[in-house]
């Protein structure tokens, strides 16, 4: 089975094929530079950290670039609340991002552009636009894209002109001959800081948000690249807009795949900044660990909305022990995977089918089972391999349970309830145990489950079952 992506844009399955055989260019959005980042970033940049990491172990070249927006109203604000230049707010900014990404194993792009080093770029597409009739100077300085006069607008959020006319307020005229269009360069205000000004042939001023895109992605990737990936919520109108910019322009397709990554969501709501209910990235690793806030997002599919708890972190924790607690077993091998094998086979073809983490990761438990069956490096090592197509499973299993609490509590067991068992063998058992009682489940025995899970709880082993399989706590 070749990769298959799903396209925002067709709004289906698609087998993917890159414009240049063997070689992926890849455009993602980042981040706004102007304060810390929080759970909804992770998520995001944790779902394409997943895509770069397949598309290299699929074998291809990949040229991924992900931008830094270090200039809008958002940065001006705070810039000016902090009484800084800008510039010095958005480096100390991507530093912050960095350390929280590094955390979270997040690989550097081939290119992460600050946007500021691109307002030539811009004003070279605005330029192009203006010859074509696409965009016009308004009064007080601004340049706006005419939405209605580009044929296509529309077809990525699958929106009519009148259905998009509908939403918007008269209000929000100022100076725009449709309510649908959108500044490509804003002029600059008396109270704004000399830091935030370019000069250009439409006077001092500074690009619109959605320009920056299309003038990096064009500047590193072409006129024309293969995936373009993002949020949900920059479907509409970042994406459309980027859209009408780059084709308006060049007269060619922007992407071949539009990918989105699903909203992470608080008692229904999207989690974010403007709504104010937010956790950044750093509130969350002073309780939980930055493998299981990892985990706990890779084991969702990218598309799909993901709910955040402290309930939901913790299994995840809990799910992430398990596959520790067969790599401190049993030392895994190093090795090479070998595609041809069953359970890679089986990641494989959950990872070719538009990058279906769950059912990946659930192989991954399988393999663990099979450790503590039959205590093979072998296997040991492709669980270790395999995970790491996905970023986990790359620190060290003794490091990550004492860190966790489980070997401290494993250690506590072994002394005061089992007496003789060593730590190893005492993972055997719980581990023997669950298998013999999922048996027993799967037989309609539930009675006997039953006895197994109390047999444990009366030597201190609690077991948690979900979605992805049975996990285990000890304590004294």
């Amino acid at each position: 089975m070749s990769l298959r992506i799903y396209n925002t844009l067709s709004r289906a399955l698609e087998d993917f094929s890159p414009l240049e055989p063997g070689h992926v260019r890849m455009y993602v959005c980042g981040m706004t530079v102007y304060d810390l980042c929080h759970v909804g970033h992770a998520r995001a940049n944790v779902a394409f950290d997943v895509v770069q990491r397949w598309l290299k172990a699929s074998g291809y070249k990949l040229t991924f670039v992900r931008n830094i927006t270090d200039i809008d109203d958002k940065i001006i604000r705070r810039a000016v609340e902090n009484g800084e230049p800008v510039r010095a707010l958005t480096s100390r900014m991507i530093t912050e991002m960095y350390r929280d990404f590094d955390a979270l194993g997040i690989e550097r792009p081939t290119h992460d552009p600050r946007a500021t080093d691109y307002v030539p770029q811009m004003l070279d597409i605005v330029k192009l636009l203006e010859g074509k009739g696409l965009a016009y100077r308004a009064e007080g300085g601004d340049v706006n894209y005419a939405v209605r006069r580009f044929p296509g607008y529309g077809k990525l959020s699958g929106k009519s002109l009148d259905e998009l006319h509908a939403g918007e307020r008269v209000a929000v005229l100022e100076g725009k001959e449709d309510p649908l269009d959108f500044v490509l360069w804003k002029s600059a205000k008396p109270t704004e800081p000399a830091d935030a000004q370019w000069d250009s042939a439409y006077g001092k001023g500074r690009p619109g948000w959605h320009i920056e895109c299309s003038a990096m992605a064009c500047a590193l990737l072409g006129e024309t690249f293969d995936i373009h990936g993002g949020g949900a919520d920059l479907q509409f109108p970042h994406h459309e807009n980027e859209i009408a910019q780059s084709e308006g322009a060049f007269g060619k397709p922007l992407a071949g795949y539009w990918m989105h990554n699903g909203f992470v969501n608080i008692d229904n709501e999207k989690m974010s900044k403007s709504l104010g209910n937010f956790f950044t990235i750093r509130e969350v690793l002073k309780q939980f660990d930055a493998e299981t806030l990892r985990f706990f997002l890779v084991r969702a599919h990218y598309r799909s909305a993901l709910n955040y708890s402290d309930v939901h972190l913790d299994d995840a924790r809990a799910a992430l022990k398990r596959l520790y607690t067969a790599l401190e077993l049993v030392a895994p091998a190093q090795v090479d995977i070998d595609w041809a094998d069953p359970y890679a086979i089986r990641f494989k073809t959950a990872m070719d089918n538009d990058f279906a983490t769950p059912e990946a990761v659930a192989v991954l438990f399988e393999l663990a089972a099979e450790v503590n069956r039959g205590k093979s490096p072998q296997v040991a090592g492709l669980l270790k391999a395999l995970g790491g197509c996905l970023g986990i499973l790359q620190g060290d299993p003794k490091g990550f349970l004492q860190n966790t609490g489980l070997l401290s509590g494993r250690i506590a067991m072994t002394t005061s309830v089992t007496g003789t068992l060593t730590v190893e063998t005492l993972g055997a058992m719980v581990e023997r145990k669950i298998a013999e009682r999922a048996a027993a489940k799967k037989a309609r025995n539930f009675a006997e489950a039953d006895r197994i899970r109390k047999e444990l709880l009366d030597q201190g082993v609690v077991l948690k079952d979900s979605p992805t399989g049975t996990t285990w706590e000890a304590g004294s």
